[in-house]
């Protein structure tokens, strides 16, 4: 097990983000607030999801690398969250520079200097899902995501791999995370944020129609959701360990969008109403019907179950405490 200096500092990219400003909370939660947060906010308001939390510094993207130097042995952990994650995202070369260049130079400065260096990958790599959800390694190569931020997460997998580092360092291959805090996420937000707004306003839910109504019906359709909360836990905790290797974090179990939206009308207190509706053409082609984790290699990292959420309680807590009340985690 690894010991944690409190001395020395824990660097979290995208901690202005959604997962990257929970993993700054659950840090602060553990006790730790020698923090150096990394990210751009531009013209967003995201700096709110930094509110209440205990850093040391805010430093831009692009100024990290002349901040770090002289300071290789300041630094104990990078908790890389940063990147475009927008799945429609069409600049390829804008995704190359920010999700793949970015984080090979920021690898080789971690490993060079003997720092904890855990990554965001993403579920997104696995393409339509047909070869399945196992994060084994030999199937890296086999992989065909779906779009260019799939590909870009993807190509530093394989990065990663073939320069015999993997077990060096540590991706997590993120599936549905939602949960406080992703109020700057535009259309890449949870449906669930999507889904409370349109509840309250107008008593419905709109889910698209199936586009493969032979093998699911209308909002059939499945995902594998995980509260952030648990998210955030799971990433953290890999500062305590010396497991290298990719890793899926999934709930491990396929919910519909039926069920999703059942559990969102409970928390809200209104009776069932779903709509189904056509789906978009630009999204019938890179759309994943099914998702599930495959959770086996995560949970041998654990004696205990390491979830306290299934997606009735996260929803519940989501939507009470936060989407509610307007308050972010």
């Amino acid at each position: 097990m690894r010991q944690l200096n409190p001395d020395k500092y824990i660097i979290v990219t995208g901690a202005a983000g959604f997962i990257g400003s929970a993993v700054v909370r659950h840090l602060n939660n553990l006790g730790f607030d020698n923090i150096i947060v990394v990210d751009d906010i531009k013209a967003t308001v995201k700096w709110k999801n930094l509110l209440k939390k205990r850093f040391v510094d805010w430093i831009g993207i692009d100024e990290l690398f002349t901040w770090l130097e002289g300071k290789e042995r300041e630094v104990q952990a990078f908790i890389h969250l940063g990147a475009c994650s927008d799945t429609l995202e069409k600049d390829g070369d804008y995704l190359m520079r920010n999700n793949y260049r970015y984080t090979m130079r920021l690898a080789e400065y971690a490993l060079e200097n003997d720092i904890r260096f855990i990554y965001a990958s993403s579920a997104a790599t696995y393409g339509d899902g047909s070869l399945g959800f196992n994060d084994d390694h030999d199937r890296l190569e086999d992989l065909e995501p779906l779009n260019l931020y799939g590909y870009s997460k993807h190509l530093f997998d394989l990065w990663a791999k073939r320069q015999g580092v993997l077990d060096k360092v540590v991706g997590l291959k993120y599936f549905n995370v939602y949960g406080p805090n992703e109020d700057d996420k535009g259309r890449m937000a949870s449906m669930v944020y999507k889904m409370v707004p349109h509840v309250r306003q107008h008593g419905k839910i709109d889910l698209f129609k199936s586009s493969e109504p032979e093998r699911f019906g209308d909002g059939d359709q499945c995902r594998d959701f995980i509260y952030v909360k648990d998210a955030v836990k799971i990433t953290c905790d890999f500062l305590y360990n010396e497991v290298g290797g990719i890793f899926n974090v999934g709930y491990g179990q396929p919910c519909t969008w039926n069920k999703l939206a059942s559990a969102v009308f409970r928390a809200v207190n209104q009776p069932l109403n779903i709509n189904y509706i056509p789906m978009p053409e630009d999204l019938i082609k890179q759309y994943q019907n099914y998702t599930c984790a495959e959770i086996d290699k995560l949970l041998a990292c654990y004696k205990e179950t390491p979830f306290s959420f299934d997606v009735e309680k996260g929803v519940s807590d989501y939507v009470e405490n936060y989407l509610v009340t307007g308050k972010r985690w």
